[in-house]
């Protein structure tokens, strides 16, 4: 299977190193790293062990990597605009498209431009960090579980997470994806809006009993949204996601709180406010996750 990352940072400079680890062919699209990586290679400090990948099929153009089996998304959702331009370069007339962005509308806008046939959607559990050109640091997880858009998982999806798993990589295939990605929000809607728009690192909002508190009725208003689309989501889930939080013994950055301290565009729509919209649709009251959005809104403007 050829692999090709559209989205080399964190997240996909972890999977796809990963991958190629375990012997498979993967092409990475890079922009900001590109010159570093071509030159040094790419470094992993992880938690399981360090390691360095040189030389490294890297690429400025989506045109230079040629026709890919699969492309393994892994941009910002604030860069889905450029979707048809780095990603139609890439398709063969069986090429799969799997998106492991956060938040709601991906999958959906993709099917729009190549069809639903072709999409696949990622849940990636990982804590990893960009340190600088060519460098990641991983701090903990790594698990991704995948699922085909609004179908069951078929023979190519099945490979893939085959690949995954023989690559170090946990994976699990989904039956329902839509229900996964609701899941996950219950995680990042809290911890990526809270801690960027306090400033603060996970380890510390975990520790404090007000923040704890905020969070966790900012993740009963994201289960009862889920819930009004008939999509139930358990307590004892919520308790999971706080346990794994409270099981980072370091600093840990979420991605908008990057993007907050580096003045970039925040995924504040993918992650927060199509959710919000979501529940609005269906007249669930979601005070806090409003009051979160209305912030972040604001935050952003003053950069």
């Amino acid at each position: 299977m050829r692999i090709a990352i559209v989205g080399s940072g964190a997240l996909g400079c972890y999977y796809g190193s990963m991958l190629v680890r375990g012997g498979y062919d993967v092409h990475f699209l890079m922009r900001r790293d590109y010159e570093a990586v071509r030159k040094n290679g790419l470094t992993v400090k992880s938690c399981d062990g360090d390691f360095l990948l040189c030389p490294v099929q890297c690429y400025s153009r989506p045109e230079n990597i040629g026709k890919a089996d699969l492309v393994f998304i892994g941009l910002k959702t604030t860069a889905n605009d450029q979707y048809a331009v780095l990603i139609q370069p890439l398709l063969a007339s069986h090429t799969r498209i799997l998106t492991a962005q956060n938040g709601l509308g991906n999958e959906e806008q993709l099917a729009g431009l190549f069809g639903p046939e072709r999409i696949a959607g990622g849940l990636a559990f990982l804590a990893a960090n960009r340190l600088e050109p060519g460098v990641l640091l991983h701090i903990g997880y790594g698990q991704i579980n995948i699922g085909n858009f609004n179908r069951p998982p078929d023979q190519t999806l099945a490979k893939f997470a085959q690949i995954l798993n023989h690559s170090s990589v946990s994976c699990q295939m989904m039956e329902n994806l839509t229900l996964a990605r609701w899941q996950k929000l219950i995680w990042n809607v809290p911890f990526n809006g809270l801690s960027a728009l306090h400033n603060l690192t996970v380890d510390i909002m975990v520790r404090d009993p007000d923040f704890r508190k905020l969070i966790r009725t900012i993740m009963c208003e994201v289960q009862a949204a889920a819930a009004s689309y008939g999509l139930m989501i358990e307590d004892e889930f919520l308790d999971k996601m706080m346990a794994s939080s409270d099981s980072l013994h370091c600093a840990y950055y979420t991605s908008m709180h990057l993007d907050r301290l580096h003045r970039s565009h925040m995924e504040i729509e993918a992650i927060i406010g199509e959710p919000l919209r979501k529940g609005r649709n269906n007249s669930v009251q979601m005070p806090q996750t409003e009051k979160l959005y209305q912030g972040l809104k604001t935050l952003q403007e003053s950069f």
